[in-house]
């Protein structure tokens, strides 16, 4: 079943310079082979991040094989659009037209590469081969690279989901040490992101292997090209904005308050407190105008007292420690517009006043899904390996200005120790049986989908291990 954008061209989804690069390798060339991982990052200890990112979650590659690479991409008309284009971009004819056609003609218009890759949701530690690339074809050598402007645009989704799984850890190990359980950690942190990124085409892609989430487009997006055993992959609960507050006017906010509660008496419901005053709404209208109101719902159906503004740990311990004075410490504050830095700040600062991490969950947009770049995790496409004039060359580069930029050398593979370390063998020395089976799979091969993964084998791959969670404890 095709997916794709019937205006998309292959031909026209790569960097301009990479046009020209068929006329710039060796004579007689006639493989390319190039990888893809997270490059470790060599810093000075003492600017170093809160957060290391150590392992990052490999995630997004399906999505972009179904949606741009897989099945017929090449057609004449598309061809001659390309052609066109390129002809005006330039002012000269520099467009492989000729390979283009090759592939047409030879493969019906499918690409004849080869993607090896490590199962999705894998966590992996920084400076690991994740895939790889290779052509297939003598004639289209040049087609490895052509396809990297499109491949590394996974290091998007790959940074979303590192981000969060830290974030889970964090919320984990505050969990465990406030609490003594994991309980509902799954939805300690909701998905806000739909509106804060820049494209639809963005927010489908970070299909972030979360249950907690309000972005609706990515849950199309991963039953789509992933599929999940349940009917959907991520829930919400009804929810209160301030239009829906404010609405009422200032003189009605607990009129507001309580119709909307009463609107949704069996599911938890979200109510924004903090149009006016979070302080006095927290105080006066839940803990005492409506304190008996919430008292008797059902413990499955909380409510959830969401500050938007302030100092997040300082309104947080505040909201708490008013609520925890009219209620038995029991209800859920939620905090929201929070990154990994003030997540982190927040619960460290309920534990040292002895709130348990239980009372809270958090929401996160812009900061999920936004305050992210490709260099966060040093996501790198780079050759490892040519045959020229029939034979193998390992090659790399090594920036005399910059150690972190060297590239590693051959054909790769990746293993696991026997103590469970992960290891990249290079100059295709992965052969050797002393390191087991290689774990990078073929996945796509000359215009199919040779291996899926579900959504569910994604999260597991994903979820938090034993040995991690004693760690955290």
């Amino acid at each position: 079943m095709e997916h794709r954008d019937a205006g998309f061209n292959i031909m026209l989804a790569t960097d301009s310079y990479k046009v020209t690069h068929y006329k710039q390798y060796p004579p007689n060339t006639s493989k390319v082979y190039s990888y893809f991982e997270c490059r470790e990052k060599r810093t000075d200890p003492s600017k170093s991040r809160k957060v290391k990112y150590d392992k990052t979650v490999f995630y997004g590659l399906q999505y972009i094989l179904h949606k741009y690479l897989k099945g017929k991409v090449v057609t004449p008309e598309k061809i001659q659009e390309a052609k066109e284009v390129y002809r005006e971009h330039f002012q000269d004819d520099v467009f492989n037209e000729k390979g283009w056609n090759y592939i047409l003609e030879k493969y019906d218009g499918h690409l004849p590469i080869e993607i090896k890759a490590v199962p999705e949701g894998s966590v992996i530690p920084r400076g690991n081969v994740l895939f790889t690339v290779e052509s297939t074809d003598p004639e289209c050598y040049w087609l490895t690279n052509w396809v990297e402007t499109i491949l590394v645009q996974i290091w998007y989704p790959i940074t979303v989901a590192t981000n969060s799984r830290e974030q889970k850890k964090i919320l984990a190990k505050y969990l465990l040490e406030t609490s003594g359980n994991l309980e509902g950690l799954e939805y300690k942190l909701h998905d806000f992101g739909y509106r804060g990124v820049s494209s639809q085409e963005l927010c489908v892609m970070l299909n972030n292997p979360r249950l907690g989430t309000d972005t609706v487009a990515g849950i199309g997006v991963i039953k789509k090209y992933y599929g999940t055993k349940d009917p959907v992959p991520g829930f919400s609960v009804p929810a209160a904005e301030h239009s829906t507050i404010t609405a009422w006017g200032k003189d009605h906010e607990k009129d507001a308050f309580e119709h909307i509660i009463k609107q949704f008496p069996s599911v938890p419901v979200s109510i924004v407190s903090d149009s006016y005053d979070i302080y006095n709404a927290c105080e006066k209208i839940w803990g005492e105008d409506l304190r008996s109101l919430i008292e008797t719902r059902n413990a499955d159906a909380p409510l959830v007292v969401r500050p938007d503004s302030g100092n997040p740990l300082d309104t947080v311990l505040k909201v708490l420690e008013i609520l925890g004075k009219k209620f038995r410490p029991e209800e859920t504050p939620k905090g929201d517009g929070v990154d990994i830095n003030t997540l982190q700040e927040i619960v460290e600062g309920m534990k040292e006043h002895k709130w348990s991490i239980e009372n809270i969950a958090f929401g996160s947009g812009g900061a999920l899904l936004q305050k992210l770049t490709r260099d966060l995790l040093n996501c790198s496409f780079k050759c490892s390996y040519v045959v020229t004039n029939g034979l193998g060359v390992n090659v790399f580069k090594d920036p005399v200005a910059d150690p972190n930029k060297r590239s590693k050398k051959g054909r790769l593979s990746l293993h696991r120790t026997q103590n469970g370390d992960f290891v990249t063998l290079e100059e295709g020395k992965g052969d050797l049986e002393e390191y087991g089976v290689d774990l990078l799979h073929t996945v796509f091969q000359n215009g199919k989908i040779v291996k899926t993964y579900t959504f569910d084998e994604v999260r597991d791959n994903a979820k938090l291990k034993e040995s991690e969670l004693e760690e955290l404890h």
